[in-house]
């Protein structure tokens, strides 16, 4: 908080002054915490203070959350309080976790998770994130992905993941792959808090599987995103996204401090493990941390390696203890080290055979107990793979966006080959296949880019022969027209004739077009219009005809039923609107689109429309087709009378 409070000063005095309040206000809920927890009214209070609450183990420890949870736990059993037992539970669970007592922690979760009909969603999804960090932490792996898959049946997570247990199984590696590939997708690019998560935890997975100069790449990246989460005041935060921040960039420092240890550059290493252990007892107080044992134990290393026999002794002697068993091992490694530098053999020898018996014992159970875990989460992992299979299949129809994203991963393949080849020359055999990979990338997106072009092709070809098509029923009517007496049989077939244009028109536009999705209405309207002056060769040439569609487009769904729309209510002005000549006609067409909704006005100044027109509606052809075009377009057709002519108006999407 002190570098907080430092970086503040530099922006004002009220600032200054406002925060320092709320820092007191703040250390003074710390000092009656236990208090304001014993005189809350009830365990839903108590429940949302305890987990509310940043560092809350920093005045009181954990023991004495523990009596008081307990105390209230056994007055709600007394009086059969099954929702508040429930509570103070959950609760219990969490402090056994936060103490590194795992066994405790899971067995009080497991009797929760058996009422889990009886339970609310949000109690029993952190119920269920307890039970999955619990697991974890013991490494029975096959109980956490039991619970990962409730999770995913609720609705808590999309995916069942498993970086973490690959990780834990020793495929570093492959558990980086499927954490980039989960975690990318999430990471909003001024997120800078989950960029340093994201960069630490890439950093983690290369520094177990040995690639420490990278790793050590990344965590100076998370260090630069948290560092600018933490200087910038923009960004609002609360309490708890204040302490959880510096611990992170605790975390960072002390994981850049071990890189320096495997790199051997002890003098270097050794402030960034001190920061990163001060960070955690600072911002994590009272609660059992793995990451301050590992610090503690690089420590010790590094001054044994620079022969500081006393401060390798003082951090040997930490009453933190150690629960994996890789540290108890490093821990006796170290202190027989410590024995032989100060030539104490007698005690040097007692932690060597320490270590010796505990291999012993490991190794009779340690393969097949791995073997059972790998066979839980590849039994899962491949159900999940033939989920994926299904789901990349449809995802096929989407291939141009998916090759943006193929062109990223291939990128960040790129990269991590680059970096992998400066430090390992052995994964040469790695990098070729990976070329190799690319090249049937780079072949597979020519043929998709090739079949593209070809379907467009196609498409343009099967506009112009429908064309065509409609081109030459066009003729038919012509010469049905010509062979035909009857002058209502005649109309008909020039109404048909110019619907038919009219629908040959829209795909001479499309194949024109470059692009085959949609059709500019101005030039569309424009042309539709030559084509009904065509028709209708004894009128219309001297109406002054505006068109107002700059700019418009419609895909070919809509295309069809407005130009035919339009069609009608053309033709229609041309025959009867100017009966006694077309000098002074008007007519303007008007249609705008915004977004998803659009707009079509079409008004003439001719005689208009006749008194009976309601009851005249049934009975026309014209009216009913143009009514059951504009439902088509999900409107109704409005019809407004007006002093000089007439207009029509619908609104569409």
């Amino acid at each position: 908080m002190k570098r907080v409070l430092h970086q503040v000063v530099q922006y004002g005095f009220l600032i200054l002054s406002t925060l320092s309040f709320t820092l007191a206000q703040d250390s003074l809920s710390y000092e009656q915490l236990i208090q304001e927890y014993r005189i809350s009214q009830s365990a839903e209070e108590r429940f949302s203070l305890f987990f509310n609450t940043p560092n809350r183990y920093s005045e009181n420890s954990a023991y004495d959350w523990l009596d008081a949870t307990t105390e209230y736990r056994n007055q709600a059993q007394k009086k059969g309080a099954v929702l508040e037992t429930q509570y103070y539970k959950l609760i219990q669970s969490q402090i056994y976790y936060d103490l590194g007592d795992y066994d405790k922690s899971i067995a009080i979760a497991n009797e929760l998770y058996k009422e889990g009909k009886q339970l609310e969603l949000e109690f029993k999804k952190r119920l269920l994130d307890l039970m999955d960090n619990a697991y974890a932490q013991l490494q029975l792996f096959d109980k956490e992905l039991e619970i990962r898959r409730e999770k995913k049946e609720l609705g808590f997570t999309e995916n069942i993941a498993f970086y973490d247990i690959y990780s834990q199984l020793g495929l570093h590696r492959k558990a980086m792959e499927d954490y980039i590939m989960e975690m990318k997708k999430t990471v909003k690019e001024d997120d800078y808090y989950s960029l340093a998560k994201y960069h630490n935890t890439i950093g983690n997975y290369l520094r177990l599987d040995k690639s420490t100069s990278v790793a050590l790449t990344k965590f100076k990246e998370a260090k630069g995103y948290i560092d600018v989460y933490l200087n910038n005041l923009a960004i609002v935060k609360t309490e708890l996204d204040i302490n959880n921040s510096h611990l992170l960039r605790g975390i960072i420092e002390g994981n850049i401090g071990r890189c320096y240890v495997a790199l051997r550059q002890f003098d270097e290493a050794i402030p960034y493990l001190e920061q990163g252990s001060a960070a955690i007892k600072e911002y994590n107080t009272g609660v059992f941390s793995s990451e301050l044992i590992d610090y503690q134990l690089d420590l010790a290393e590094c001054y044994l390696q620079l022969e500081n026999y006393e401060m390798a002794q003082s951090y040997l002697s930490e009453n933190s203890k150690p629960v994996k068993i890789q540290n108890v091992l490093r821990k006796n490694r170290l202190l027989a080290t410590y024995f032989d530098k100060t030539e104490d053999y007698q005690n040097a020898t007692v932690y060597l055979k320490r270590n010796a018996l505990i291999r012993d014992s490991l190794s009779n159970n340690d393969t097949a107990i791995k073997k059972q875990q790998l066979a839980a989460v590849f039994g899962q992992d491949l159900a999940n793979t033939r989920t994926m299979i299904d789901e990349q299949k449809e995802a096929l129809e989407r291939s141009r966006n998916e090759m943006q994203a193929k062109d990223e991963r291939i990128n960040f393949v790129f990269i991590s080959l680059v970096f992998t080849l400066l430090g390992f020359a052995g994964m040469f055999y790695a990098y070729l296949r990976s070329i190799k990979t690319q090249r049937l990338i780079a072949e597979q997106k020519h043929i998709i880019e090739n079949s593209l072009v070809e379907k467009d092709s196609l498409l343009k070809e099967i506009h112009h022969r429908v064309k065509n098509n409609l081109q030459m029923v066009s003729s038919l009517l012509s010469l049905q027209t010509k062979n035909t007496k009857s002058k209502a049989a005649i109309e008909a077939l020039e109404e048909g004739k110019s619907r038919v244009k009219a629908m040959a028109l829209i795909h001479q536009k499309l194949y024109q077009n470059d692009d085959l999705s949609v059709i500019e209405m101005q030039s569309y309207i424009e042309s539709l219009i030559n084509s009904i002056q065509s028709v209708y060769k004894k009128g219309g040439h001297n109406i002054n005809i505006t068109i107002d569609a700059e700019g418009v487009e419609l895909d070919i769904d809509r295309a069809i039923p407005f130009g035919l729309v339009l069609n009608e209510l053309v033709s229609n002005s041309f025959k009867y609107a100017f009966p006694e000549g077309d000098e002074n006609g008007k007519i303007y067409i008007h249609i705008r689109k915004n977004g998803e909704q659009g707009f079509f006005e079409y008004t003439d100044n001719g005689i208009g429309l006749p008194a009976d027109t309601d009851d005249r509606a049934n009975a026309s052809m014209g009216i009913r087709l143009m009514n059951r075009l504009v439902n088509q377009l999900q409107s109704n057709l409005n019809i407004d009378k007006t002093a000089e002519g007439v207009r029509f108006w619908f609104n569409f999407k």
